[in-house]
């Protein structure tokens, strides 16, 4: 069998995060801290290897339902937003298919669009407008042969928030021409200080939305991630994920379903946190010279752009000679630009901050 050269099989980003980013300093990670076992309040008696979870378990799929306000029917579960994100691309693009992602944007939705055997066309977010989205911009790129939009709100990786009136315009641009936009809310999630969850997605609409537990609350290890689709959509996920994960793990799911009735103690946990670190950064490279940027006042990241010299180059700095890591821009298109992390334990991140700092000195 000849395999097609030009499709991608593997993520260059993920094999850089798994592999190349441990430091004692680590500010390459966009997540918040791992929590524990103990913040979920997990007794043995909650835990079970095996239940009712042909296409969703129950009580999960109802939780999440029940928190965006609309029918269960609507909720795909998948292993973490990467997976959402696969499972909803596959079900909507086809090889050939164009599709129009944002740029800057996350590797890993091209590398995997990429293995779709979509044809990807970009439309630039500008750092001079504050990366904000333009629905008048992305609707002058569409043709006719486009069937996807695919956006990240909050951004990755510049942590820069689209309000809904804006990803509702280029929905109903993308209607006029039969596509379907993708946004990807997992950063969303941030935002929800109190405690009441909203997104893009309307069940009659053309938007589907992916997200997770996992960048808000130290939850990675759940894999707890969701797809939000009109039902018949929805439901062709479903059947399209029997060639996929087939099943998920049980204990997570039930875990998960203790993690939504704790996601207050988690978020407060959460916002001490990234409130911490993002004013230590204000404080320490918020006005570096060796930096131009936004910082903006929300998101676990983000997204300067070095005055001098490259992305790369600074990474094998801090790597070498000051134990701390970074993500180099090239994996979001942009060289010349570091995504820095604002998620992790605050006594940590300060220090990465200040030897950031000397890194650019």
């Amino acid at each position: 069998m000849t395999q097609n050269s030009s499709r991608s099989m593997h993520s260059d980003y993920m094999h850089f995060a798994k592999l190349k980013t441990q430091a004692s300093y680590n500010l390459a990670s966009s997540d918040v801290a791992n929590c524990t076992l103990a913040d979920l309040g997990a007794k043995l008696e909650d835990l079970e290897l095996h239940g009712d979870n042909a296409y969703g378990y129950a009580p999960l799929t109802e939780r999440i339902a029940a928190r965006f306000g609309i029918d269960p029917a609507c909720v795909v579960t998948a292993a973490g937003c990467s997976f959402a994100n696969h499972l909803a691309m596959a079900a909507l693009v086809a090889p050939g298919d164009q599709v129009l992602v944002e740029d800057p944007t996350y590797e890993l939705l091209l590398a995997t669009l990429g293995y779709l055997q979509a044809r990807i066309e970009k439309f630039e977010r500008r750092p001079e407008d504050h990366w904000r989205l333009d629905p008048d911009a992305i609707a002058a790129r569409l043709t006719p042969r486009t069937r996807l939009i695919v956006l990240t709100n909050l951004h990755n990786p510049t942590g820069a928030l689209a309000d809904d009136a804006t990803i509702q315009a280029i929905a109903a641009a993308a209607a006029r021409i039969g596509a379907v936009v993708l946004v990807d809310e997992v950063y969303r999630e941030l935002m929800f200080r109190d405690g009441t969850a909203t997104t893009s997605f309307h069940p009659d609409g053309n938007i589907v939305v992916t997200s997770s537990l996992t960048k808000a609350y130290g939850l990675s290890g759940l894999r707890c991630g969701w797809i939000l689709a009109p039902a018949k959509l929805a439901e062709r996920m479903r059947r399209l994920n029997d060639l996929y994960a087939v099943l998920p793990p049980h204990l997570s799911e039930r875990l998960a379903v203790l993690a939504f009735a704790r996601l207050p103690a988690l978020r407060a946990r959460a916002t001490a946190m990234i409130d911490a670190n993002r004013a230590a950064y204000r404080e320490i490279l918020g006005g570096h010279p060796g930096l131009e940027q936004t910082v903006f006042g929300q998101g676990t990241t983000t997204f300067p752009r070095l005055v001098e010299g490259d992305g790369d180059r600074l990474f094998d700095q801090l790597m070498t000679k000051f134990d701390t890591s970074v993500v180099p821009g090239r994996f979001f298109g942009r060289p010349d630009y570091i995504r820095v992390g604002l998620g992790a334990d605050a006594g940590m991140t300060k220090s990465g901050f200040e030897r950031l700092a000397m890194a650019l000195r």
